[in-house]
């Protein structure tokens, strides 16, 4: 049994993955901080590339006013999501920005108007908005659902950044029946999801009713992990009490990283595999982030586009950590300001999680869709010793293939890599690898097994690229 506070319920979930680690959380920091609002910048950047799938195209110009919630960028492929501006203003420019991936890409920069006839985005408060424990999604048909998803620019916001609509459209060859909703939140550190399942329980579960609606999903599945009790209690009491959830069940899963990857949690819930280079809808499962729920359930009932998210703010790098509900566009700096900026010995910013996130150096950096978190780390938090700098040569210990929750050799991977033998890389599916770091944070070796992979695939991605068609 776990205790905390008021809460005391069964925690020793049986569902769980082969592999995977175990390292050491820092959710105090900022479990226990509501969220709310982050700073207004006096400039943001809308980056044109935050999905999966085709970029934007501008649909404004230089020097163009714009209005809060407008689109300000939109392709025509079938596998995109438009971007929208979360503030009025002026576009100053169309130009190249720092991206958390891809390293440079072309966004709309605006300068925001600070006037008061031109208002942000508000929504009433969560009470008001008609997330009632008994919503009903049959009031809402697929197509209207699809539409008002599409139009409303939300994309997978734990993740890759897929975007929903082409994710729960129905499918003839591929039709859908179990929908697992990924509360997990599984890295150290990150809270947002977290602080969204006690603050607007209602509005994800409407979201929740809306996905499956859609999707045509006769059975949900909430997964949370087992160190969060008081969410969990939250959600069955909740689902007890309400309407028109009788297929919505709450699945408490074992505290273990990376149990929030999609295939991971499928196969601790479902105990289903999904095929090698597949995708979930192959063996009939859809899985969406918390965040994801939210947006949808704002997109179709307050008809709102996707322009803020609500991101944490850790470490122990950081003045005043927390979790704030933040505009798209803001530039990372912006952000760290209004958390009373930097300690002494910060040492590294990571934008997202230390096991899967990215360190950055540009600070003008904006966030997009996906960034759930910046992460603020000292010295001492990323073990910096002298100890742990020096890299030794691999022993052969075999640490890395028992935590792999793929079920992958990660030594021979980066070897081949390491020694530029790409087509042998491919042959130990470094395609499958999910970038989670468990081989490099368990190396008693120091070997970046982790970074061999990605930068393997990055020269493979430039390899692609240059062969002749």
């Amino acid at each position: 049994m776990s205790k905390s506070g008021d809460i005391a319920i069964e925690t020793k979930a049986k569902l769980t993955f082969p592999g995977g680690v175990h390292p050491a959380e820092h959710k105090c920091l900022t479990e226990n901080i509501t969220i709310t609002p982050g700073p207004k910048p006096k400039q943001i950047q809308i980056l044109l590339s935050q999905h999966i799938g085709a970029p934007c195209n501008a649909l404004v110009a230089k020097r163009d006013s714009v209005e809060a919630g407008q689109v300000v960028g939109q392709s025509e492929a079938f596998v995109s999501a438009p971007v929208h501006s979360p503030f009025a203003g002026k576009v100053k420019d169309i130009a190249l920005a720092s991206h958390p991936v891809l390293g440079r890409t072309t966004a709309v920069i605006i300068d925001v108007v600070d006037d008061p006839t031109k208002p942000v985005i508000e929504l009433p408060d969560i009470e008001s908005q008609g997330f009632g424990s008994n919503f009903d999604p049959s009031g809402y048909n697929k197509d209207e659902i699809y539409s008002l998803v599409s139009d409303a620019g939300v994309v997978g916001m734990g993740g890759a950044g897929f975007p929903t609509r082409v994710k729960m459209e129905a499918n003839p060859k591929m039709p859908l029946e179990t929908m697992i909703l990924n509360a997990c939140e599984c890295e150290p550190y990150i809270t947002c999801d977290y602080r969204m399942m006690l603050e607007w329980t209602d509005k994800i579960i409407a979201g929740v009713k809306l996905i499956a609606e859609a999707s045509g999903c006769k059975e949900v599945f909430i997964g949370i992990e087992d160190n969060k009790p008081h969410a969990i209690k939250l959600f069955e009491d909740v689902l007890k009490k309400s309407e028109h959830c009788g297929y919505i069940k709450v699945a408490p899963v074992k505290t273990k990283y990376p149990q929030g990857g999609e295939k991971q949690l499928i196969r601790s819930i479902l105990k289903k595999d999904v095929p090698k280079g597949g995708i979930p809808p192959m063996i009939g499962v859809l899985v969406c982030n918390v965040a994801t729920a939210v947006a949808i359930a704002d997109a179709v009932v307050n008809k709102v586009p996707l322009t803020h998210r609500v991101v944490t703010v850790s470490g122990g790098g950081i003045n005043n950590p927390g979790n704030f509900d933040c505009a798209i566009g803001t530039p990372v700096g912006d952000l760290l300001d209004f958390c009373g900026g930097l300690k002494d010995d910060a040492v590294k910013v990571i934008m997202g999680g230390p096991m899967m996130g990215f360190s950055i150096a540009d600070m003008t950096m904006p966030l997009t869709k996906t960034s759930g978190a910046i992460t603020v780390l000292t010295e001492k938090e990323i073990g910096r010793a002298k100890y742990r700098r020096k890299q030794t040569a691999c022993i052969r210990c075999g640490r890395c293939l028992d935590v792999c929750p793929v079920n992958l050799n990660p030594t021979k991977i980066a070897h081949a890599v390491k020694h530029n033998m790409l087509d042998l890389a491919k042959e130990y599916e470094m395609a499958s690898c999910i970038e989670c770091g468990c081989c490099s944070y368990t190396c008693p070796a120091n070997v970046e097994l982790t970074g061999y992979i990605k930068t393997g695939k990055i020269l493979d991605a430039r390899q692609k690229k240059l062969m002749p068609q």
